[in-house]
């Protein structure tokens, strides 16, 4: 939204207050991996743009590894030259020594491998990191592009702490993966394969021996890893829901205080918690399984090694130092057949986040603007609605065959019991909603000829709800246009009676305000929002009720400064106080998605029908005749 970026969740028909999250009664509900696979090659797209880096990544560690690989079978070739000459001793011949020439010259040589090994390694290490940062850094720019596309029917129907589980949570745990898990991967498949080869060439009988266990290995994995993701999957979506619940207990302790409600919240987040103990307990104790479970395998694997080797050795089929090397390369070939299965461990989690991100990047988006010839920097201000219908879903319409012209300059007031549609009314006004029918028209344009950002330019508002960002007051103000001079800014705050209570602050126009704006009252967030749509110098303003919460003697202020803002100008006024909307031009009268009245305060007070009774009942202290809320 241009020049006053509030965003105002609509109230209709079961969307108001009630329930916006996990918290307060809404829950996602819990979905297994539907294409793992899928999921999995997508992901690895999003490496191809960095194709050459990860094959200099496989490059350096292949090195690395190889030379880690040579290092047992050099070293057994230590022994064999000290158990040569310490058995020649033994056996008395004569002359017989050890040949520490040789054996120096191979311990240089081990050295000299393992130094090198550890340059690929930290080459590799290095590579891997910026392809990991540049991955998810292109992720999370798709994510946050995505959000600029998605309706506001997505926000609506989901928690802010849901939400951010997924741009935050979900990717750091991709990211993780892909810095860390990744390189491993690579480096356990290699070192397989060369440790493979290598005892090979030192004993194929035993090498089938160890061979014997890969199957017993693999269907222990498979068996552990499938029953884990179910639980890995459940436990993202319950920290989803952990996170929209402390998020909006957070932001709203003050009314769960107000209220008493702090042993309920406290139950709550108990409840959820015990959930994301009890899914995510499983998960790794599940997961967790693999490990002692390859050990266990592995360990057995080494013990008939040990005895067949030791039988080789006898009958000088292999030497000494051979079966040294060997029995390391058992370790060596049991350590990435672990790490893989841990890895797997990994993946399971890795991969339910990258689904629950993609699910977020296919998401049905925003009807993308068609044309922007329309698109004008002002408008007169004529805006007609024409056999308008909408609903939030295709079987509860809210709003049916809905006709309305305004004219150029009129200050329309729209009024109603709660659920009427007034605030949905808003919205379809500025494109937050797609209709289901009929169209809406600016100056006789359809608002669809309109780009949504040229439309929204168009427009000024200023919600019930107020909205400031954590910055100077100079800043929030000045968010109303960019570029506004300094003198433009104290102008607009002093329309809005706002300059006096700023300058008395310890720190003036140049105050940091908070997140949620705590450090200054209600009335006066309300005060600074109201400036910025004054700085804004809209062709079309919104009102939300927008002296709601300043008291009566600022009000009185405020409402000539905004008689003075709304002169030639086309206003919208969405009235709960209906002593506020007496001077309009034009007022609506909703209930149940249609107008059901029309005209101005006299002449709809002379009708004495349903805004005469809600007027009444605000000054009388009577309910109107068919007990509806007004709102």
């Amino acid at each position: 939204m241009s020049r006053q970026s509030e965003r105002h969740t609509p109230r209709g028909p079961g969307r108001g207050m009630g329930g916006p999250g996990p918290g307060m009664g809404m829950s996602m509900p819990v979905q297994k991996a539907k294409n793992f696979k899928g999921t999995l090659f997508r992901l690895i797209t999003y490496l191809k743009p960095h194709r050459f880096k990860l094959l200099l990544v496989l490059l350096t560690a292949a090195l690395s590894t190889v030379f880690t690989i040579l290092s047992p079978d050099i070293m057994g070739k230590a022994f064999t030259e000290l158990s040569k000459g310490v058995l020649a001793k033994m056996q008395g011949i004569p002359d017989a020594h050890i040949d520490f020439d040789a054996v120096n010259a191979i311990l240089i040589k081990l050295v000299l491998l393992y130094l090198i090994s550890s340059i690929f390694a930290y080459l590799q290490q290095y590579l891997m990191a910026g392809v990991a940062q540049r991955t998810v850094y292109g992720l999370r720019k798709e994510v946050n592009a995505k959000f600029e596309r998605l309706p506001l029917k997505y926000f609506d129907s989901r928690s802010n702490g849901e939400i951010l589980s997924r741009v935050v949570n979900d990717v750091d745990n991709i990211s993780m993966t892909l810095q860390q898990s990744l390189t491993q991967f690579i480096t356990s498949i290699i070192t397989l394969i060369g440790v493979i080869v290598m005892m090979l060439t030192i004993s194929p009988l035993m090498t089938l021996i160890v061979f014997l266990t890969i199957p017993v290995s693999l269907v222990a994995t498979a068996i552990i890893a499938k029953r884990s993701q179910t639980y890995f999957i459940r436990q993202q979506a319950e920290l989803g829901k952990l996170n929209g619940h402390v998020e909006e207990m957070f932001t709203g302790h003050q009314i769960v205080k107000a209220f008493g409600r702090e042993e309920r919240s406290i139950e709550k987040f108990n409840e959820m918690n015990g959930q994301l103990y009890e899914s995510g307990w499983r998960a790794q104790f599940i997961s967790g399984i693999i490990m002692p479970v390859m050990s266990f395998i592995g360990n057995i694997g080494y013990v008939f090694v040990s005895i067949v080797g030791g039988l080789l050795v006898t009958r000088r089929a292999i030497e000494l130092g051979d079966i040294l090397a060997f029995i390391q390369y058992v370790r060596q070939f049991t350590m990435p057949i672990t790490q893989l299965a841990n890895i797997s461990n990994v993946i399971q989690s890795t991969i339910a986040s990258a689904e629950r991100v993609f699910e977020l990047l296919d998401e049905e988006e925003e009807t993308p603007d068609q044309n922007h010839a329309a698109d004008h920097a002002s408008a007169r201000g004529e805006v007609r609605f024409e056999h308008v219908a909408f609903g939030y879903s295709a079987d509860a319409p809210l709003i049916e065959d809905l006709n309305v012209e305004v004219k150029p300059g009129q200050t329309v007031a729209i009024v109603g019991p709660t659920g009427a549609g007034k605030t949905t009314l808003i919205n379809l006004l500025m494109r937050f909603y797609e209709l289901s029918d009929g169209r809406i028209t600016i100056d006789g344009v359809p608002l669809t000829m309109h780009s949504r950002s040229g439309l929204r330019r168009l427009f000024g508002m200023v919600l019930q709800d107020t909205w400031l960002f954590n910055g100077t007051i100079r800043d929030n103000i000045g968010y109303g246009r960019e570029g506004a001079s300094d003198e433009e800014i104290v102008a607009a705050a002093q329309a809005a009676h706002a300059d006096h209570f700023i300058r008395t602050l310890p720190e003036g126009y140049d105050t940091v305000l908070n997140e949620e704006g705590t450090n200054i009252s209600q009335g006066q967030k309300q005060l600074l929002t109201i400036a910025r749509a004054i700085l804004a110098d809209p062709s079309i303003l919104i009102l939300d009720e927008a002296t709601s919460s300043v008291d009566t003697r600022t009000e009185i202020f405020i409402q000539k400064a905004m008689g003075e803002l709304m002169k030639g100008r086309t206003s919208f006024v969405i009235a709960h106080r209906l002593s506020t909307i007496r001077d309009a031009d034009l007022i609506l009268v909703m209930n149940k998605g249609r107008i059901i009245e029309q005209g101005t305060h006299d002449e709809l007070l002379a009708l004495g029908q349903f805004y005469a009774d809600l007027y009444n009942s605000q000054f009388t202290g009577q309910a109107p005749k068919d007990s509806v809320e007004a709102g």
